[in-house]
């Protein structure tokens, strides 16, 4: 932030007031201030005293203070009126407003993760897409790869960790967007690397699990070649996430480029998932068959339809297995022996799990 933006406001300010005004820091050092010989002094009374944000205004006994907002939920900066009556109280208020409106444009206008948050959040025309990234001297058509992090719990910390895994501020990105998420915006100058991504990703939730003990699910959308898709690819790394949750629980990392027919499913609405369920199981519901048969076919889909295999990993007899098999035939009329049996089988399980999420509040 740039002090000479609130020396403008300050020069503004003077002309209706005879108090002293300024900003100072969180260390408390006047980085801007009516009374020119005092920029850059510490102010004592403002670093010994104890915050509570929670009041408007901040008194110290000689001047009062008020906090300027910050979007990270940082103290940065604070705005001092000499004296503590009334007058003060107010001006300090009304000064705030003028600073905060001035500190949100400048970064608004300057700040590049700003400018990219706005994309990503739709909150941007596309015209101005072209005329900001011109501002920003923003090279707009680099590779560049979006992960989206959720965590089982918030931690202001992690943003703050991933950008010291990212140290180049000019060309890569931690973005906060909510309590949980968190976008990593990474340039690719070696072009659309899917290994390298995925190092990144592993970087990613190995720094949280070890530093922070948190537990991390990426969504990794499409590389993104130009700015303007960056919005479509951080739906993608969302979507990803939400159909891995569904089909993949176990994985921690997940592309959208390799959801394949898991992606089909969680586009399709659930009365027709329930009429094709009700088409399949037209003897009897997918719900008659206990854990260990279920077990049983998966573990026959996992080993590619191989019964010799299949119950070598079972440590079961190749006719138990047989058994097995025929029993499933018997009462949902498919054999899982049979290739398109198997196709439709393994289906109608998926589209059950999205269904079982859906009406478990898991979308």
């Amino acid at each position: 932030m740039s002090s000479r933006i609130f020396q403008s406001v300050i020069l503004q300010i003077k002309e209706a007031t005879d108090r002293c005004i300024g900003v100072v820091d969180d260390q408390g050092f006047v980085i801007t201030c009516s009374e020119l010989p005092m920029i850059g002094s510490r102010l004592e009374d403002f670093s010994g005293m104890s915050y509570d944000f929670s009041e408007p205004v901040l008194v110290s006994g000689v001047r009062t203070y008020k906090v300027l907002s910050n979007n990270s939920g940082k103290f940065d900066y604070a705005v001092f009126v000499e004296g503590c009556d009334d007058m003060a109280r107010v001006s300090c208020m009304m000064a705030a407003v003028a600073f905060n409106e001035a500190k949100n444009n400048y970064e608004e206008k300057y700040n590049k993760a700003a400018f990219l948050k706005n994309i990503i959040s739709d909150n941007i025309l596309p015209g101005d897409v072209y005329v900001r990234t011109k501002e920003l001297h923003f090279a707009p058509d680099v590779p560049r790869a979006l992960l989206l992090r959720q965590v089982d719990r918030s931690d202001v910390a992690s943003v703050e960790v991933l950008q010291s895994l990212f140290p180049d501020k000019q060309h890569d990105f931690v973005i906060s967007i909510n309590e949980t998420d968190i976008v990593v915006i990474k340039e690719l100058p070696n072009g659309d690397n899917s290994a390298e991504i995925r190092s990144i990703a592993e970087s990613i939730e190995t720094v949280l699990k070890n530093e922070l003990q948190i537990k991390s699910i990426i969504g990794i959308g499409t590389t993104a070649h130009h700015l303007r898709e960056l919005a479509d690819r951080y739906k993608e790394a969302q979507i990803a996430i939400d159909v891995g949750r569904v089909f993949d629980s176990e994985k921690t990392i997940i592309s959208y480029e390799n959801l394949g027919i898991g992606r089909i499913i969680y586009q399709l609405p659930t009365t027709l998932c329930e009429m094709f369920l009700n088409e399949v199981f037209k003897k009897n519901p997918l719900e008659t068959l206990d854990e260990d048969t279920l077990e049983t076919i998966n573990k026959f889909f996992e080993n590619n339809l191989n019964v010799s295999e299949t119950s070598r990993k079972l440590y079961v007899h190749r006719n138990t297995l047989v058994y097995r098999l025929e029993k499933i035939k018997k009462i949902t009329g498919l054999d899982l022996r049979e290739f398109d049996h198997a196709i439709v089988f393994k289906v109608a399980m998926m589209v059950k799990q999205y269904l079982d999420s859906v009406n478990g509040g898991g979308r």
